[in-house]
């Protein structure tokens, strides 16, 4: 792969510096794609991905307020302040529009970015969309990432340990009970844009039935399903979804 250029920024907001990287072959390339991380995790275990794409699109990966190396205000965002916080990141930085690529929670806050400002969105990738209605508890969840967790790669737990650790257990707390209460099947008929619902075809936090359930729910939605990945593929399969993302994008280098 040849040279990929790399930059990292803090961007102010309302509720402190919001950090960011961007990863690209080209900086004048037209084709701008978002990164958005998961529950509490930061944006590390999104560089896999960002990597593989880097070569067709200008890559931005985000860590949210409160969350990675972003700054932590006194209060846990809640889904309207995560949707308004990436407009604000996008108008400092010059992003007009562009194209979002969410995993597991970031599906969440993507599905309220995209119904807020859906001017702003070109088209959406849902990877890993949470949460299945039919498991909205604590506990069956928790089941669910335990299985996950034997299907996932040991590095991927070390970098969401870390990142647990550096939110804060108050902060843990309160997002997984953010996770839970969102209503994201309520959301999805009202995207407009063109979007990919993802999976991977051993995660057991996003069954098939939601999964297809998901796709159908967003009136311009389809699903994509990758054989041998789980809940994390820009992680763990990066390679394989990358080259979905650039199918649905049309991306070429």
């Amino acid at each position: 792969m040849n040279k990929l250029f790399v930059t990292e920024k803090f961007t102010p907001t309302p509720w402190g510096r919001m950090r960011s990287r961007t990863i690209c072959k080209s900086e004048n390339a037209k084709i701008h794609i978002v990164l958005v991380p998961g529950m509490i995790i930061s944006s590390d275990y999104m560089v896999p991905l960002a990597r593989q794409l880097a070569p067709y699109a200008v890559v931005h990966l985000v860590d949210f307020p409160g969350y990675g190396k972003s700054e932590k205000p006194k209060h846990v965002l809640n889904l309207a302040e995560l949707a308004e916080t990436l407009r604000i990141w996008m108008q400092e930085n010059g992003l007009e529009k562009a194209n979002f690529v969410g995993n597991s929670f970031g599906c969440q806050i993507l599905a309220e970015f995209a119904t807020r400002y859906p001017h702003l969105v070109e088209k959406l990738i849902l990877q890993g969309p949470t949460v299945d209605p039919s498991a909205r508890s604590f506990w069956k969840q928790a089941i669910r990432m335990w299985r996950n967790s034997k299907r996932e790669s040991k590095s991927v737990g070390i970098i969401s340990l870390k990142d647990y650790r550096a939110a804060g257990l108050k902060r843990v707390c309160a997002t997984i009970r953010m996770t839970l209460k969102d209503r994201i099947e309520d959301r999805l008929p009202k995207i407009r844009a063109k979007t990919l619902v993802v999976r991977g075809d051993l995660d057991p936090m996003v069954p098939q039935a939601w999964a297809e359930e998901a796709a159908k729910l967003i009136p311009n939605g389809e699903l994509a399903v990758i054989k041998g990945g789980a809940h994390t593929l820009n992680y763990s399969e990066p390679e394989k979804f990358s080259k979905v993302i650039a199918k649905f994008l049309g991306l070429r280098e």
